[in-house]
């Protein structure tokens, strides 16, 4: 075959490779896929790194990337076509545009493993695992940040690499995902075939001590346990914010609450759709006496402010008294205009889209006798900043409204980042939303229970406190970046041939 010709083959490869990676992460979890896949563009980036082609490692990662996101973040499209009103086609497009913008990370990751990677080997494959992690770290916080599909995401229980998760992260169980594929191409396609046994014995390693960590109880239960009830509404997003609809939304939760009593009562964000000073107060007074029945608190989601200045917040009512969380990091173009793009919000029906953001690090709320890291939608899939109300916080609790992505992916994987939050935490979290996917989430990250989307019904469970901390509450994202900057330091080399 003729250079041209592989060049051309591997790259038309890349794209459907990484589009099947999407099949590792939620609602499907069939986490060994990505092992395959990853361990698949290693191998298709070999002759790129054996000839110091910068330019086709970048093409290469770039359209494995590009699958991956087209097949990953498709729910884009919905929340912009369907709910922000965008004429398909340019929705089409505006996500096409978001989804090539983010394969640029694994881009400069496949252009940088073109350049300095070594010879064959375990040498190589830690590099490969290196630049990839630190590309999925840049990702999550360059330019605010969009972390989703960080691949150790895909490694929740049960797979064998969710135990690293409470020592690095969820960018160490990336980095551990991407080296057991790596190396498992070294044992499939590697040139010496002595090494290729010990090549498939790290894979294995790494899966054994996973399996050996799980069993590891980092934070330990504490008091009693806690009754809780959370609350999915179940109101579509196209009927929310109809002035003609409140009152079925404020009785809907009315009811939901009326019926389920617990000590600690949760409502999604948002539930309340106007600002916290148009609520009636004899709805919330009404709520508050509801709450009280078992000496108990409700938090619930709502604007705070007016129209000058407003913010997306949680606010509890009850036995512990009245305290607000502002959502702190904010979702571009849905609750903040970048700058320069004024002309693109123009197209789309967002109300409410220009938020002030809160104080970074908030004091975490007393309800029902704990203390509870609140954190609204978007913000779980941050774990560096969710650690920050750690080791105070006993139980993390999540406030989302998810119908802006309809029946997608979305929903499934937003689950999925929250599990990977108990994981790194050793905390219990609890999940309301208003159209799913509501749920109570283990210390473990095991889904202890959770409501069937698009249902209109209250989640009611037994919770435990936990206390301590687990390394990566002490460390965060220090020991995953460290572990892949060592690689590079020890083993990068300058190519010579140009690209």
């Amino acid at each position: 075959m003729r250079p041209a010709e592989s060049v051309s083959w591997r790259r038309f490869a890349a794209l459907p490779l990484g589009a099947a990676s999407a099949l590792a992460f939620a609602p499907f979890e069939y986490f060994p896929v990505l092992w395959l896949t990853l361990g698949g563009l290693y191998a298709l980036l070999g002759p790129a790194a054996d000839g110091g082609l910068v330019r086709q490692g970048a093409i290469t990662a770039g359209l494995f990337g590009l699958g991956g996101f087209l097949a990953g973040v498709s729910w884009i499209f919905v929340s912009l076509s369907t709910f922000g009103g965008m004429p398909a086609p340019g929705a089409a497009f505006a996500t096409f545009v978001f989804c090539a913008g983010m394969a640029l990370y694994p881009a400069l990751a496949g252009a940088l493993f073109a350049r300095l990677a070594p010879p064959a080997g375990a040498r190589r494959a830690l590099v490969f695992a290196a630049l990839w992690t630190l590309a999925e770290w840049l990702r999550g916080w360059f330019l605010t940040g969009f972390p989703w599909l960080a691949v150790g995401y895909s490694q929740t229980p049960p797979s064998p690499l969710a135990g690293f998760a409470p020592i690095a992260g969820v960018y160490g169980v990336s980095f551990l995902t991407v080296l057991t594929g790596a190396f498992l191409a070294e044992a499939a396609f590697g040139g010496c075939r002595r090494n290729r046994l010990p090549m498939a014995a790290v894979p294995a390693v790494l899966l054994l001590a996973g399996v050996a960590l799980s069993g590891h109880g980092w934070t330990t239960p504490q008091g009693e346990t806690l009754r809780v009830a959370l609350l999915q509404g179940n109101i579509a997003q196209d009927m929310k914010w109809r002035p003609e609809e409140l009152e079925e939304s404020l009785l809907a939760y009315y009811y939901l609450m009326r019926d389920n009593p617990a000590r600690l009562t949760v409502l999604p964000e948002a539930a309340l759709p106007m600002f916290l000073s148009d609520v009636p107060a004899e709805y919330l007074g009404a709520m508050g006496q509801l709450a009280a029945r078992q000496d108990g608190d409700l938090i619930f989601g709502v604007v705070t402010g007016d129209w000058s200045r407003y913010a997306n917040s949680a606010v509890s009512l009850g036995a512990s008294g009245t305290q607000r969380y502002d959502k702190s990091h904010l979702v571009p173009f849905g609750e903040f205009t970048p700058p320069g793009f004024a002309w693109f919000m123009e197209m789309v029906n967002i109300p409410m889209s220009s938020f002030t953001p809160g104080e970074e690090k908030q004091t975490p709320f007393s309800a029902g006798g704990q203390k509870i890291a609140v954190n609204i939608c978007y913000e779980d899939a941050f774990g560096a900043e969710i650690v920050r109300a750690l080791p105070e916080a006993t139980l993390l609790l999540n406030l989302s409204n998810m119908a802006w992505f309809g029946d997608s992916l979305a929903p499934a994987q937003h689950l999925q980042i929250a599990r990977m939050r108990a994981l790194e935490t050793g905390r219990m979290m609890l999940r309301a939303t208003n159209t799913g996917m509501t749920a109570i989430i283990g210390a473990d990250g095991a889904i202890r229970a959770a409501l069937p989307p698009f249902t209109r019904a209250a989640l009611t469970g037994e919770v435990t406190a936990h206390a301590g901390s687990t390394p990566f509450a002490r460390w965060g994202n220090t020991p995953a970046v460290a572990a892949s900057l060592l690689p590079l330091l020890a083993f990068a080399r300058r190519r010579k041939t140009p690209s």
